[in-house]
């Protein structure tokens, strides 16, 4: 791309973090690639140079220079007493000690109705106060132990001092160009962040979570930076012997991965964010909740975030400042234990052996660098103030402190928008990094492989395409020449994933694993969401063949066809706010002005047909296939659920009652997945991934095509059927063989119309012939170990359940029908 046209040629430098050095590189900056990196030479001189290695120790923990971490912008941590301090503030607050009081009170009542309390007593009353005592005392010391174990202990300069040199040290050894942060977005925060420590306001750091280091990024940042660190929310899966004491003296706070029904905890982290924001500390929590294993962002968790806003719309906290935070890297660490995961294969509980061999085997590794940006911050009393205006008439007077249907809806829909709000900005501020690029051009592409010219052309191109997106930005490298860019990128990635064919008329790169190149495919993704949904709506039509007047579509049906995909992916992206109507008309003329389609339009203007530019068809229809190509696998992979469904009809002779284990469900899917792509019926391996099936089912149930119930014992799993609307019909003349008809059938049908052409394209006889034996004897299987004597699941329902189910199910439909959104 010439100078003239890249838009980030006179935006803002960059500042490069690596061990003890920030150097400023401009956009059109781009590393020469060594063999030997300067941070490689000074780490080795530990048995060459002791004495210099020592002394650059002494440095960090004597506290020389920026070193010290004294006059930082925020709250004063780090101090000895600090977690004394905490903990008494946290076991004292008001909101805890009344549910102290609230247990012993319920307590109380249990032992009088067992008797161990008598009312006709004379000692009654002072019985009653000696024991409502006791069972205080006794509930105030388990507060103080989970308190104690859940804060994170500020504690000693000292320690930070020499974490930060460990820690950098360690990370700068795998991403080899440190840390890049934007110039002008630092300097934005820093102002930020000196007003809120006037105010003695917290700002919440909100970042995307793809790896353990986007925390470990987040910390070095604040520290070099100068800015108080954020006490972190980290699942008690990551506190083992050692490792666990370590990252709590460095800002982790330590929450269980589920609650249940425990009424004292779920106060107890009320009460500690409510103290932490009183106190204007720094906060930081996943927004997503996990790491994604997909590479794209992942649906909000609403766990934390109720937390923070139950903190302000009890007026506990007067205001917050919310930062969403972008953490993208060249290459993730994880990514090939994600790939596993996501199989099927259990994930490992963490331990310190794991910890070590793990950390000691990416020290060797050259993994490029981590890009982290921030988004602009804002007030959360400022957006809740103006959706509430939004939500209701008479915002003055509505009481959220107090519990009622109008006031938990109203929560309910500030915490969805605020949720999307801080994904749609991450989005706005995430860069594309190389090997993304790369991932993307490579899993776009129809053939085996790719010649190298062709492989530049072709990132060239959605380099152009990225940065004419609104909010999209490519990881700098301007006036670099492309082949850098492109050798860069192949290094980093390696030839696990990326091969290499010489000895050809030019070197020829193929995709060697797939599934794993996905994740850094499934970084841009979210670019183009709107031209995919509209390029596989439009699909449904190209893929009968014919002429090119033959392959036009109405507008009316590709609107619904958009609509139906995008109700159907509700979970999997975010798209863009200004609703249907808008973004499909913007998406079509952005398309039409790129001459991928052609729309014919009538006197007034309005579109009456939609087909394919004859540009586009000369050649050879790349651009459209490209975002065919990223939306395809997501559509592969809801079929492959829906077809599932199909399988978890009661087989001939069984009850209709019996109710399947959600995982196990799942499971059974996955394996059919894995069964139809080893036979040609599935384009897309990584259409079998865990978590996309889980979001199909998590859809489904939504929609209510299945019921799911969740016991209020932990060791029982949830469980789910097919509704009885959507329940398939089996043909009694042929020993109740499964009928490719009714109301889910058609379902399946309707997302098979734009999944991509396999094989058997034309057999519409294949899916409902032997797809759906398949599916049939993998279900039958299902329904077999579910209702045999060995099996200690539960296959019917409580009369609880029952009710709970019943009232669940007309809650749904109530809240499709107040929100108005489409349903599939």
């Amino acid at each position: 791309m010439a100078q003239d046209d890249d838009p980030t040629r006179n935006s803002a430098p960059d500042l490069q973090i690596l061990g003890d050095q920030i150097t400023l590189q401009p956009r059109s900056y781009v590393e020469t690639r060594r063999h030997d990196e300067p941070l490689m030479h000074n780490m080795a001189r530990f048995r060459s140079e002791p004495l210099q290695f020592l002394r650059e120790v002494s440095l960090y923990v004597s506290g020389t220079g920026w070193r010290a971490y004294d006059n930082v912008i925020g709250q004063p941590i780090f101090f000895t007493g600090f977690s004394e301090q905490m903990k008494n503030a946290v076991v004292s607050a008001p909101l805890l000690q009344t549910r102290i009081s609230h247990l012993a009170d319920k307590r109380l009542e249990i032992e009088e109705k067992e008797g161990w309390l008598n009312k006709d007593d004379k000692d009654f009353v002072t019985k009653k106060a000696h024991r409502r005592a006791i069972i205080e005392s006794g509930i105030q010391e388990v507060a103080e132990k989970m308190t104690n174990d859940m804060i994170c202990k500020f504690e000693s300069k000292t320690f930070i001092r020499g974490a930060y040199y460990l820690v950098t040290q360690l990370l700068t050894r795998a991403y080899h160009q440190g840390i890049h942060v934007s110039s002008e977005e630092v300097l934005r925060l820093r102002k930020v962040a000196e007003m809120a420590e006037k105010n003695k306001q917290s700002i919440i750091f909100l970042p995307s979570h793809r790896s353990h280091v986007d925390y470990v990024s987040m910390q070095l940042i604040c520290y070099r930076l100068g800015l108080a660190l954020p006490v972190v929310v980290a699942g008690d899966n990551l506190n083992f012997p050692v490792v666990g004491s370590f990252l709590q003296h460095a800002g982790a706070m330590w929450i269980r991965r589920s609650f249940g029904n425990d009424t004292l905890y779920t106060t107890l982290v009320q009460t500690y964010i409510d103290t932490l924001l009183q106190g204007g500390y720094n906060f930081e929590c996943f927004i997503e909740g996990g790491r994604s294993r997909t590479g794209k962002l992942l649906s909000p968790k609403f766990g934390i975030l109720s937390f923070i806003l139950d903190s302000l719309l009890s007026n506990r906290v007067k205001d917050a400042i919310i930062c969403p935070v972008s953490c993208q890297y060249d290459k993730v660490i994880e990514t090939e234990g994600y790939v596993t995961e996501l199989l099927g294969v259990p994930k490992k509980k963490e331990n310190l052996a794991d910890f070590l061999s793990g950390g000691s085997s990416v020290l060797s590794l050259r993994l490029g660098r981590v890009d982290v940006r921030f988004h602009e911050p804002w007030s959360l009393r400022q957006y809740i103030d103006e959706q509430l205006t939004k939500l209701t008439k008479s915002p003055g007077t509505l009481r959220l402190d107090v519990k009622s249907p109008e006031s938990a809806a109203i929560k309910q829909k500030l915490l969805r928008t605020m949720g999307y709000k801080v994904l749609s900005d991450i989005n706005d501020v995430s860069v594309v990094m190389p090997t993304a690029l790369i991932g993307t051009v490579l899993l776009t592409l129809r053939g085996r492989g790719v010649g190298r010219s062709e492989l530049m052309r072709r990132i060239e191109w959605l380099i152009g395409r990225v940065r004419a997106k609104k909010g999209g930005r490519v990881a700098h490298f301007g006036n670099a020449p492309l082949s850098d860019v492109v050798g860069r990128g192949l290094d980093v990635l390696g030839k696990d994933l990326v091969g290499v064919v010489q000895g050809l008329a030019e070197p020829t790169y193929y995709a060697v694993d797939r599934f794993q190149l996905s994740f850094y495919r499934n970084m841009t993704i979210h670019l183009f969401i709107s031209e995919a949904l509209v390029s596989a709506s439009i699909y449904c039509r190209v893929k009968l063949g014919g002429g090119p007047a033959h392959q036009d579509i109405s507008y009316n049906t590709l609107r619904d066809q958009v609509l139906f995909l995008s109700s159907l992916f509700r979970g999997e992206f975010i798209f863009p706010g200004e609703g249907l109507a808008v973004n499909l008309e913007k998406t079509l003329v952005g398309l039409e002005e790129d001459r991928v389609l052609d729309l014919k339009r009538d006197e007034q203007g309005s579109i009456l047909s939609i087909g394919l530019a004859d540009e586009e068809r000369a050649a050879g229809r790349e651009n459209y296939d490209f975002y065919c190509f990223l939306i395809w696998p997501f559509i592969e992979s809801s079929w492959l659920a829906a077809v599932s469904l199909m399988g978890l009809t009661p087989p001939v002779g069984q009850r209709d009652d019996i109710w399947i284990e959600v995982a196990k469900a799942q499971k059974t899917a996955q394996l059919l997945g894995k069964t139809l792509y080893h036979q040609g019926d599935l384009s897309y391996f990584e259409a079998v991934n865990k978590e996309t099936l889980k979001n199909s089912y998590q859809r489904f149930e939504e929609e209510g095509i299945i019921h799911v119930v969740k016991s209020k014992d932990s060791k029982v799993p949830p469980r789910l059927r097919i509704a009885s609307d959507w329940m398939p019909s089996r043909d009694s003349t042929k020993a109740g063989v499964l009928q490719p008809s009714g109301k889910l059938w058609n379902f399946i049908e309707r997302i098979a119309s734009s999944r991509r052409e396999g094989k058997n394209r034309r057999d519409g006889a294949t899916v409902s012939g032997r797809v759906l034996r398949l599916t049939d004897q993998l279900g039958a299987k299902l329904f077999e170990e579910t209702t045999s004597p060995e099996s200690k699941a539960d296959t019917k329902l409580s009369d609880d359940e029952t009710t709970n189910v019943k009232k669940a199910v007309m809650a749904e439909r109530r809240r499709r029908r107040l929100e108005g959104r489409a349903h599939l």
